[in-house]
């Protein structure tokens, strides 16, 4: 009897599994759904965010806002704090860029979706944006995703550029263990030995993740490919190997973007995008995301 009271007293004082918990299919075998303002992501609909890699002035981000929302989209995103390679580059307009891209928001009944790269942001974005994004440079910032597990707003969390899917579920695991339930993934490419595209689009990944866990997936694949020519074709693929939505770079002048324009669709482009999403989703028992009802439509 001594023996078995001292093997159950070690099982309960044994630490936690070092490997994900709250994010596996297991804790909620139906699956997440969050709802940003009116938009449900995680359901049977598939969301569209797109606008612009980054806000720049407010007639580019006007005419952005207004495009998408025309086509369709659900979300309308947009940075403002931009985390780039050389530090000679364009970073971000910063709280004046997230006011223009609030008003556009609000003007074209879009809510939000915007990079934070540091917890002394929170307080700003949690106020004028619907979805905080963690890119794929700060997907293992823990201080971070701490601190985002302690915000009641959905947090999507880019996969880094040459994490693991056990790395990236973990980083999801922070936040959800922090209490934030409201977590989206996001697939973006990453890096490996192939040079042809700027990032390899893991769509496998998409497929095994929505297996594994719970959480909805989304798909960048403006980032994953950058090409243009390619955006269109891998945006449908993701849709048919499961994907929850995608997020996509629109821009009204690509060629005179200050950040990734050579990726960025046009607003015709991405017209085109949103007239050739519905037949795969429908092949896959999918469809893009409607308001259930007219009041809803109007934000009532």
């Amino acid at each position: 009897m001594g023996g078995r009271r001292t093997e159950e007293a070690a099982q309960e004082n044994a630490p936690p599994k070092a490997g994900p918990n709250r994010v596996l299919r297991d804790a909620r075998p139906e699956g997440t759904c969050i709802s940003v303002g009116r938009v449900e992501i995680g359901g049977p609909g598939f969301v569209v965010m797109a606008g612009p890699c980054a806000v720049e002035d407010a007639e580019q981000t006007e005419r952005t806002a207004a495009a998408v929302a025309a086509a369709g989209a659900h979300v309308l995103r947009g940075g403002v704090f931009k985390p780039r390679t050389s530090p000679y580059s364009f970073q971000g307009l910063g709280e004046p860029g997230l006011r223009m891209l609030a008003e556009a928001g609000r003007r074209h009944g879009l809510p939000l979706i915007s990079e934070v790269m540091d917890a002394s942001q929170l307080p700003l974005m949690v106020e004028y944006t619907d979805i905080l994004q963690v890119g794929a440079r700060n997907m293992q910032n823990f201080a971070l995703l701490r601190a985002l597990g302690k915000v009641r707003k959905p947090v999507l969390i880019k996969r880094g550029l040459a994490a693991t899917i056990e790395e990236w579920l973990l980083a999801a695991e922070y936040v959800l263990d922090g209490g934030n339930e409201q977590v989206l993934l996001c697939e973006r490419g990453i890096r490996t030995f192939e040079t042809a595209m700027r990032n390899t689009l893991d769509l496998a990944a998409v497929a095994y993740v929505k297996q594994r866990s719970h959480l909805p997936v989304i798909v960048d694949p403006s980032h994953a490919t950058g090409d243009p020519a390619l955006v269109v074709p891998m945006s449908l693929a993701a849709a048919a190997a499961g994907a929850d939505g995608l997020l996509v770079e629109v821009h009204p002048w690509p060629e005179r973007a200050l950040c990734d324009g050579l990726q960025a669709l046009t607003p015709e482009r991405f017209q085109e995008l949103m007239r050739r999403l519905p037949p795969v989703l429908h092949a896959m028992d999918r469809h893009l995301w409607k308001p259930e009802n007219p009041a809803q439509a109007l934000g009532a």
